[in-house]
């Protein structure tokens, strides 16, 4: 985060009052653009950082990306397995990263408008990635006496409205590049009030999870179930508004984003 920071302010600085401002294009006119309006090495350094971040992307992702094929179709996935143990993962694995590189490699591919798709979509898949996170945290078969307290419900519930507003307002800018980011702060800010004051009326009651009194003892020895002896949680209301809403959202959201990088693709 501090790093993102550094670069977006260390940008903003260089190319305010130039014909720079504003019109990414791909990472290498920015690393041009500073060396040319600040110096030669900051442009050097910022072509390095994004070597760094270029790697440790590949990586992150790509084993992600690995390790969830796995979970998913119940196969052998870890590195500490050899290629014989988990040809399937690595198999995944390598593809991804190909995969990758040949979408990199295309000559006069749009990389800018790339980067900017991707980012705005991992932006807007971020709450729904959250709100499974907190469903988690609220399943005793899971976690048994680690589940959510009620005060970590509700500060997760506003910290997870917040992702959603700032996810909204990520698809309006990218999509309408010219509205106002302050105006839609102030009108999804309104909305995320009223939101979350009709979540607490519909859902009071709700939102801490019926788990019985255990030992302090039994959180050091408390041992998730396998994954095959779990039984489907009965969802409650709150939980069923929750996830059609993000549901929703998500479906639109990506939808009109797909429809504006083709757009913008085809220089429309």
């Amino acid at each position: 985060v501090i790093g993102a920071a550094a670069i977006m302010i260390a940008a903003a600085t260089a190319f305010q009052g130039t014909a720079l401002a504003g019109q990414f294009v791909n990472a290498q006119t920015v690393a041009q653009g500073l060396a040319r309006h600040i110096s030669s090495a900051v442009g050097a350094i910022f072509a390095v950082l994004l070597i760094d971040a270029s790697v440790i992307g590949a990586s992150a992702v790509t084993l992600a990306t690995s390790y969830a094929f796995g979970d998913v179709f119940g196969i052998r996935h870890s590195l500490h397995r050899s290629w014989r143990e988990a040809k399937l993962f690595y198999g995944v694995f390598t593809v991804v990263v190909v995969v990758a590189a040949a979408i990199v490699l295309i000559p006069s591919a749009p990389l800018g408008l790339i980067t900017t798709a991707v980012q705005a979509l991992a932006g807007t898949l971020l709450p729904s990635a959250s709100l499974f996170l907190l469903l988690l945290c609220n399943d005793p078969a899971v976690l048994g006496p680690w589940v959510n307290k009620p005060w970590l419900n509700v500060l997760a519930t506003v910290i997870l409205a917040i992702l959603v507003m700032l996810s909204l307002i990520l698809v309006f800018s990218t999509i309408f590049s010219g509205v106002s980011v302050t105006l839609l702060l102030i009108v999804f800010g309104g909305m995320l009030v009223a939101g979350l004051i009709g979540i607490g009326i519909v859902t009071r009651g709700s939102l801490a999870p019926a788990v019985s009194e255990r030992a302090k003892e039994e959180r050091f020895t408390w041992r998730m179930p396998p994954i095959a002896l779990l039984t489907r949680p009965v969802p409650s209301r709150g939980r069923r508004i929750g996830m059609t809403a993000m549901g929703a959202y998500i479906a639109v959201a990506v939808l009109l984003l797909l429809v504006k990088a083709i757009e913008l693709g085809f220089g429309h």
